[in-house]
This record gives structure tokens, C-alpha cells and sequence, in this order.
């Protein structure tokens, strides 16, 4: 809903019905197929206006449009949304010619179109060389990915044409560059009439608007700044540290910085490098300042509030790995600064804090990533440098997993990289949120390198970039051009200072929330004592908890304030940051999330938890009855605790709340039991989905304020009442409790004889006993997937609900139970609970 096209504003007719069908048509995909992924708000219009050109193909003369949406917005996914839409609904034999500029854009595009099962794991789509290139495009082929560094051709000569189709889409995938020299003009020699689309998160811009030019106007426009407006990526913040070393804020030359954002320099580059901008280069690389560098990352990584992954862009393949030494050198001598901060440690906290980082680092693998070169050992060793065992990690391969998928996991020690071009681009890592700077950089390449940071994942708040090398002006150039907000003031990367006015905000925002209800932290703070202060925020916190409402607001708020808190570590605690009203307002949020040890508040709960745990124990009974007759009915499985309902003492509940203290914070427990229970009887019986109807009803009146205290408590205790009842129908009614659900499905909505429930009992009996007997051969792997082996379940249904019965359900009647069996059975496969749950 927050990240797609809103189900609510379709249902309130505010769209069109065409328009919700096409959605569900043509912008749902499956990954993995397990994965599902559905087009976000600007994927779909885009997508959309796209469509519209190609009606319009011969009109524009092949040139479709520039499809500019920010790194990180889904570009690749929208290329597959449109080719799968193209084929649905246009008439004709398409080819789409997916052109990149780097092998990384072009593998990462070629797996998604894979993975969405758009093209065929073993389908041969990417041509080895120039010469399979030109022979795909003469064929018919329906995919083709390719760099556009393989339309070279042999100097003097004219590029052939290829193909005169017209029913030819090239997608064109960040290839600023290329797009506009010789390589492109072969592109289109080689195909005449092809139509031509960009897809770009960096337009190239200016006057002459050279983008527009080839690919024509803009189909779809969405920036940095509304991405993260949206959520779609999160903001970036900028960090400048480390006083540099004999440079200048303006020490970056155009022409120099031009150089250095290409790693593969030629003959001229390097001669113009050297000449023009030697002393620069020297400077950046020069050991002393080096060393700052390196044992400020040694320091600030492990440091940081979210420990994403990190990676550290160089100037040049030499500097990386050099760079890659000294932070491991800084590295283990800042462990052993920690190690002395622990044993010298006044308090319990800080012992834990300096040890948690220690073992973090302890933990935390590092690796270099850049491109091979021929002879590149001896050129290494002229410099004083090793490169093999950095190669052999690169090109290392276990059970299928290189480098990069190691990188990827969120789970994998490899934790920080050292890179100078390499997965600057086409490179999605979500958790990586530290980028450190030291290369100079400007305008697309700029943003392509900063956009490695701005992913969504959950727990990281925001990305930060750390900058190294003073590129503050070519960052804000490069954010003015390709991601402010419609005003064109927006600007998204904001220094980190911003970042601490959040947290006043945000802190400001609880302030107020709080002085609604007539809780004043200005009051609190003056109370003579800790112990004073302590218990008017126990009070505070029960006079939260009185609505649920409230409660979840405040805690989003203090939420909030906290992420916005670990994401400006460590340059939160260098800046010298105090705000009164912060210890307060983490205090509270950490009561309410059990992460502090209040005495009182303890004791309150542990009185409420003591008559619940009465009901529960830790393993789940292995017979179908204990000494006591009682059958395994009786209980409910949650998360490994058996929870007998019928030991929850509902009086005893009820004298508790009644003399409670905290009487909104015992009740939060209460409803929380509730719902580990409901999730429970609804897991084995999907008709008592009343029940959790009914849970809602109550609490939502009283939030409203339509009910009192008082009757609300009862209300919950009479529900558990309820549930009890519940809990013991299969008992009562002689049947098990797959074969409950079934009676209860076959009788919802009918008005029966007690003659004619018996015959349904029966035949919920015969039925459940006929599935699970055959249940190897009906319910194969994906049963649901395949027509033939859902219409062999569908005819195991009927026989046996045909036989058994009563005469009352007519024909429509008895189709209508039949889906609705069906369905049922489809849910519990796909969903992976109940008696099928292990059918897949």
C-alpha cells in the first residue's frame, strides 16, 4: 500500500476498474517465485506513458522517450514490467535489446529478467563477442543483453546494417557516455528502424540535453528527492572528516577529475593525468595523509549506531589495496584500545557497550574489489604491494557463492569492501548504508557511487557518506541536477548536522505529545531524585498505555528519535549534541520495550505473567493424552510454548486487573496472550476468525472512547471466557480438530436439522479421513499449480461429500461448499499451516 498502487483508492472508486485489472495483470512478478514484487506508484505510470509511445512508434520515429528515475527506484524492474506488457498486449514478434555500458549493469539486468522468470536460466541471450552480437541481431531472437562495447568495429570500415525491423525495442541502461560517440552511431547504423528508449538515473543535462536529443522527451520523471519522499530509497546525510593534507577545498580540476572517474586510463589519459594534475595525485595519495584516512575508518566503522555494510572508494587499484592495509594495521590497534577502555570500564553498561563492539569487530572481514590487469603482480610488487591473495578471495568460489552473493548476504563477516571502480554501479547491496570517499568524483558518476548507499533495509534509517576528499560542491552539483523535488531547492543530501535537528524534532514532536496528556518532562527532570523522576515515568508510561492509539504513536515518535540517535553515531558524540529531554524519552521507550529493568513495573507484570504462565509450558506433548485424560486438543502450540487454555483462570484474571496499579500496562499483557491465542485457534480452525473480529471490535471501541475501563476489562476476560468454550467444541462434538473445520466450512451459512448435522459431521469425518489416507498421492509438491492435479483433488471432494451429504444441499449448495473446500486447502499449501502445511 505504501510502496505500490493503494487497493483502498481503487475500492473507493477514485480509478478506473481497467486500471486495477491491468495491474494486477501486467505489474505483479514473482522472484525466485517467492518473492513477490509489485510496481511501485511511478513504475506503473511510467510504464504506462511508455506504452503509449510505442503506439506512437512511427509518429516519434523510434525515438520512445527517457525514462528517468533515480538509482535505487527499480529501473531494471520497470524494463521487465515492460516487456512482459509489451508482449502481452501488442500484436507481433518483438525483440528487446537490453544495452548496457559495464558487465555488472548487464549481469544484475540479465538475472532480474531470470529471476522473474521473464527469459529462461538456460536461454542464450548474451552474446560472447562482437561477431555473436551481429548475428543475434539478424535472427529473431526474442531477449538480447549486450554492452554497446561490442559494436566495435575495424577502423575505416562501415558498420553493416543488421536489421531494418521495426518491431526492434533498445533499452538503453545507464551508458551515458557511449550513447553519444562512434559506438552508438554503429548501434544505429546496425538497426534503422529501431525504437530507442533510456532508462536512466542520471540523465546527461545542460543545454545541449543530449539525452532528450536521442531518445526524445521524457516519458517519466522521478528524482532522488521523491524517492525518499516516498520511502522508496532512504535519505543520504554527508559527513566531512579528517583534515586533509596540503589540499584546498578547491583543489579538484575538471579535466582531472574527468581522468581519475575512468579506472582504465589510456595512453593520453595517463600522459594528461600526469602532467596536468600530478600534484594532486600525489597528495592523494601521500602515506601521511593515508594513515588519517585509514584509522579514521578503523575508528568510525564500528562506531556507528546501524552496522550496515561499508565500502571505501580509492583513486586508484594501488591505493585501494594499500588502503586495505593500513585499515587492518589501525584496525587491530584500535581492538586493543577497546580492550583497555574495558578493563578500566566504571559500569556494567560500558562493559557491555565496549564488548558488543569488540566482538563486532572481532567478527568483521574485509576484502578488495577491482578489476584484473594483465601482469598486474609484478605491477603490484614495483609498488610494494601484494595482490594475490586478494585476488584469490576475489575469484574464490564455495558451493556456488562468490564474492559478490558473499557481499549481498546480510549474514556474511565480509562487511567492508575496498574499491576504485568496480560496484560503483548496477551494484545493489540494500544493508550497505557507510560509503567513505576518497576518490574525486562528479555529476552521474558521483550520484551512481553515493546511490550505493541510499537502499532500503529494515533498521537502516538513513545513508551516510563520508567524505574524504572535499567533493561537497560536485555532490551538490551533481544532487541539484538529477534529484531535487519540483521546487528545485529540495536538496536530499544534507549535511549531518541536519541529521541532529531531526533528533531535536523529533524530541520536540514527543514533547508535545506528551504535554496532551498532562505530562510534563520539563517537571520530571526537576524532581529532586532518580528515584522520584523513575516513578513519575512509571506513571507516565500507565497514562500512555491507556489508549492503544497513543501508545503506538508515542512509541513511532520515541522510535524515531532513536534510529535518527544510532544513525549520527559516532559523529553525534564528537559534536558535543545535549538535549535534556532525550534520557527521559529513551527511558520510556525502553519500558516499553523491556529493554530496562524497572522494579515496579516488573513486579506488575510478573503478577499478570504468573497467572498466564500457569497456562503454559515449554514442550508440546507427545502423546495423544497426559495422565489426566486430557487430549492434545486441549492445547494450542505458539512458538514452542503450549498454552493449555483450559488452566487460564479467568477469576483470578479478573481479581488482578481490579487491584492492579499499572492496570493499562497489565492489560497490554492480557491482549497480547490474546492474540498468541488467536493466531493459534485461527491457524487450526479459519471459522473462528470471528473471534479475532470480535478482539478488534472491543479494543477499537475503547479507543474511541466508547466504552469504560472497567467494561472493557470484562470484555476481554469474557472473550477469553469465550475462546475456552471454544477450545473444547471438538471434544463436545466428537470430531477432531481438522475435521471441525471441515463441519464448520460445509454448515457456515445453513440452517440445518440436528439429523442433518449428523450427516455433516459424518461427512467431514470421511472427508478428512479420505484426504490425509491419500494424501501422498493427491497433495503432490505444487499441487495447486498444476490444473490436473487440482481437479484430482477437486474429484476426491465431491465423491466423498457426495456420498455422505444430507439431501438439503442442492446442487448449487454443493458446488459452492466444493470451491470453498478447495480454496481452503489451496490457502493451506501456499501458506505453508495446518495438516498441509508441509505440502509446498
Amino acid at each position: 500500500k505504501e510502496r505500490g498502487v493503494s487497493i483502498e483508492y481503487f475500492a473507493r472508486g477514485l480509478c478506473k476498474k481497467e486500471h486495477l485489472v491491468d495491474y494486477i495483470e501486467n505489474f505483479i512478478l514473482f522472484q525466485n517465485q517467492k518473492v513477490k514484487i509489485i510496481a511501485k506508484n511511478h513504475q506503473f505510470l511510467g510504464v504506462n506513458n511508455l506504452m503509449k509511445n510505442v503506439e506512437r512508434r512511427e509518429e516519434l520515429k523510434g525515438k520512445l522517450g527517457v525514462f528517468w528515475h533515480t538509482q535505487g527506484s527499480g529501473k531494471s524492474y520497470s524494463m521487465v514490467f515492460f516487456a512482459r506488457k509489451c508482449a502481452r498486449k501488442l500484436k507481433g514478434n518483438f525483440t528487446f535489446f537490453i544495452v548496457t555500458d559495464r558487465t555488472d549493469l548487464d549481469t544484475q539486468i540479465y538475472k532480474n529478467f531470470v529471476r522473474t522468470e521473464v527469459i529462461g536460466n538456460k536461454e542464450e541471450c548474451q552474446p560472447k563477442n562482437s561477431e555473436q552480437l551481429r548475428e543475434y541481431l539478424k535472427s529473431n531472437k526474442k531477449f538480447i543483453f549486450s554492452m554497446i562495447h561490442k559494436f566495435r568495429y575495424d577502423k575505416g570500415k562501415k558498420y553493416p546494417v543488421l536489421s531494418e525491423r521495426n518491431d526492434i525495442f533498445v533499452l538503453i541502461d545507464e551508458a551515458h557516455r557511449t550513447q553519444y560517440k562512434d559506438l552508438a552511431e554503429n548501434m544505429h547504423t546496425a538497426l534503422p528502424n529501431a525504437n530507442f528508449i533510456a532508462f536512466t538515473g542520471t540523465p546527461l543535462l545542460g543545454s545541449k540535453r543530449l539525452t532528450n536529443q536521442w531518445f526524445g522527451d521524457y516519458v517519466s520523471e522521478y528524482n532522488f528527492a521523491q524517492s525518499v519522499e516516498d520511502g522508496s530509497t532512504v535519505p543520504l546525510f554527508y559527513s566531512r572528516r579528517v583534515p586533509e593534507v596540503g589540499l584546498t577545498n578547491n583543489f579538484l580540476d575538471d579535466d582531472i577529475v574527468d581522468i581519475i572517474e575512468d579506472e582504465n586510463l589510456n595512453e593520453e589519459e595517463i600522459k594528461r593525468l600526469e602532467d596536468s594534475g600530478s600534484k594532486i595525485i600525489e597528495v592523494l595519495k601521500r602515506d601521511e595523509r593515508l594513515d588519517k584516512i585509514a584509522q579514521d575508518i578503523a575508528h568510525h566503522f564500528p562506531c556507528r549506531g546501524f552496522l550496515g555494510k561499508g565500502m571505501v572508494v580509492s583513486v586508484d587499484k594501488f591505493t585501494a589495496v594499500k588502503m586495505y592495509d593500513k585499515v587492518q594495521h589501525y584496525w587491530d590497534l584500535e581492538k586493543k584500545q577497546l580492550m583497555i577502555e574495558r578493563s578500566n570500564a566504571k559500569t556494567k553498561e560500558d562493559r557491555d557497550e565496549i564488548k558488543a563492539r569488540l566482538d563486532y569487530m572481532n567478527n568483521v572481514e574485509m576484502a578488495v574489489i577491482i578489476s584484473e590487469d594483465a601482469d598486474e603482480e609484478k605491477k603490484f610488487a614495483e609498488q610494494g604491494l601484494n595482490i594475490k591473495p586478494h585476488r584469490d578471495k576475489m575469484n574464490t568460489i564455495v558451493d556456488g557463492v562468490d564474492i559478490e552473493d558473499r557481499f549481498k548476504n546480510k549474514n556474511d563477516p565480509l562487511q567492508l569492501v575496498f574499491v576504485c571502480a568496480m560496484w560503483l554501479t548496477g551494484f545493489d547491496v540494500p544493508n550497505l548504508s557507510t560509503l567513505y570517499l576518497d576518490k574525486p568524483m562528479k555529476g552521474h558518476t558521483l550520484m551512481q557511487a553515493i546511490a550505493r548507499a541510499n537502499r532500503v533495509y529494515p533498521g537502516k534509517t538513513s545513508g551516510i557518506i563520508v567524505d574524504y576528499v572535499n567533493v561537497f560542491k560536485y555532490m551538490q552539483q551533481a544532487l541539484t541536477d538529477y534529484a531535487t523535488g519540483d521546487d528545485g531547492n529540495e536538496f536530499p543530501a544534507k549535511n549531518i548536522d541536519y541529521l541532529l535537528e531531526l533528533i531535536d524534532q523529533s524530541i520536540d514532536e514527543a514533547d508535545e505529545f506528551l504535554s496532551e496528556l498532562d505530562i510534563s518532562l520539563e517537571k520530571i527532570n526537576k524532581l529532586p531524585g532518580d528515584l522520584e523522576k523513575l516513578e513519575a515515568l512509571r506513571n507516565a508510561l500507565e497514562i500512555i498505555y491507556q489508549k492503544d492509539e497513543g501508545k503506538e504513536k508515542f512509541r513511532v515518535i520515541t522510535n524515531t528519535m532513536l534510529n535518527l540517535y544510532e544513525a549520527s553515531k559516532p559523529e553525534i558524540f564528537e559534536m558535543g549534541w545535549q538535549n535534556e529531554k532525550f534520557k527521559p524519552l529513551k527511558y520510556l521507550n525502553d519500558l516499553m520495550s523491556n529493554n530496562v529493568n524497572d522494579e515496579k513495573l516488573d513486579r506488575a507484570k510478573a503478577r499478570m505473567q504468573a497467572l498466564l504462565d500457569t497456562s503454559v509450558s515449554s514442550e508440546k506433548p507427545e502423546d495423544t493424552s497426559d495422565p489426566d485424560g486430557k487430549k492434545s486438543s486441549d492445547y494450542l502450540i505458539h512458538e514452542f510454548k503450549v498454552i493449555d487454555l483450559s488452566k487460564v483462570d479467568v477469576e483470578e484474571l479478573r481479581k488482578e486487573i481490579h487491584k492492579a496499579q499499572y492496570k493499562a500496562i497489565e492489560i497490554d499483557d492480557l491482549k497480547e496472550f490474546i492474540q498468541k491465542m488467536l493466531q493459534v485457534m485461527i491457524n487450526k480452525n479459519c471459522e473462528r476468525i470471528k473471534f479475532s473480529e470480535r478482539f478488534k471490535n472491543i479494543i477499537d471501541q475503547y479507543n474511541a472512547g466508547g466504552s469504560e475501563s472497567e467494561d472493557y476489562y470484562e470484555q476481554l476476560l469474557q472473550l477469553i471466557e469465550d475462546m475456552k468454550n471454544e477450545d473444547k467444541r471438538a471434544e463436545t462434538e466428537c470430531l477432531a480438530e481438522e475435521e471441525l473445520e471441515m463441519f464448520d466450512l460445509l454448515i457456515k451459512g445453513r440452517k440445518l436439522t440436528k439429523d442433518e448435522e449428523q450427516k455433516v459431521k459424518l461427512a467431514a469425518k470421511n472427508l478428512y479421513k479420505k484426504l490425509t489416507e491419500e494424501k501422498q498421492n493427491l497433495f503432490v509438491v505444487d499441487w495447486y499449480k498444476d490444473n490436473q492435479a487440482s481437479t484430482t483433488v477437486k474429484d476426491a471432494i465431491i465423491s466423498s461429500l457426495d456420498a455422505d451429504l444430507p439431501q438439503s444441499f442442492d446442487k448449487d449448495a454443493f458446488d459452492s461448499k466444493i470451491n470453498l473446500l478447495l480454496n481452503h486447502f489451496v490457502d493451506m499449501s501456499v501458506q505453508h499451516y495446518g495438516w498441509l502445511g508441509e505440502t509446498a
